[in-house]
């Protein structure tokens, strides 16, 4: 029997891109349902009714949510390709950073929204401050997985790629090639690798999403 696998998700969505390159890297078949925010299907509801949010992973008629934790569980769950470092000291290691990016500067993201002037810059100079931390961990490496594209890689290249487009569209520069050098390059390098980039939408489509959403809701509707 072929298992049944659905991902509820939003196209523009770092964290629904970040579900769909994992299922690729595995080589897992699936069927991708594009969601519409402003009005969430009855399916979405039922899957995720705590956070009522995308990405949501069904596997087998069973809903998984949360991108971090529906990684881990495509790792689990498929075992080819992994993703995740067998030594349990470097896996804890990366699932720290990844929860460092989510919790730390996707907050200091999404509190920028509510800022203006000076605030606003203050908090993305913060933000900056913070990727350095992250610049410095690739120093050395081919990608975070090592030499291959692993959990971290997924987790943080859609997020710099959201966070470059996003900047673009605030007329706000915080992540450029001279202050994280190692993230800029490692970033431009995913970039050309088909899998990765045949996750994302087309620019435009990708600016006109974040220009509709910056200056509207402040609410986060995936993760």
């Amino acid at each position: 029997m072929v298992a049944e696998v659905k991902l509820f998700g939003t196209l523009p969505s770092p964290f629904s891109q970040r579900i769909e390159l994992a299922l690729k890297l595995k080589g897992v078949e699936y069927e991708y349902v594009e969601e519409d925010l402003s009005n969430k299907s009855s399916l979405l509801l039922e899957y995720n009714p705590v956070h009522r949010k995308i990405p949501v992973l069904v596997h087998n008629g069973k809903p998984i949510a949360e991108s971090l934790v529906i990684l881990e569980y495509i790792e689990d769950t498929w075992n080819n390709n992994p993703i995740l470092p067998k030594d349990p000291y470097d896996r804890a290691t990366v699932r720290f950073w990844a929860k460092f990016l989510d919790e730390t500067i996707l907050q200091l993201v999404i509190k920028s929204r509510d800022a203006t002037g000076e605030e606003k810059k203050r908090i993305f100079e913060e933000v900056v401050k913070q990727l350095k931390l992250l610049d410095k961990e690739l120093e050395g490496k081919e990608f975070f997985g090592g030499q291959s594209i692993g959990y971290l890689d997924i987790v943080v290249f859609y997020m710099i790629y959201w966070y470059q487009l996003r900047q673009e569209v605030m007329e706000l520069a915080f992540i450029t090639e001279e202050n994280l050098p190692i993230l800029w390059k490692w970033s431009k390098k995913l970039l050309e690798i088909a899998m990765v980039k045949g996750c994302l939408p087309s620019r435009d489509i990708h600016l006109a999403y974040l220009r509709a959403r910056i200056g509207g809701d402040a609410k986060s509707t995936s993760k």
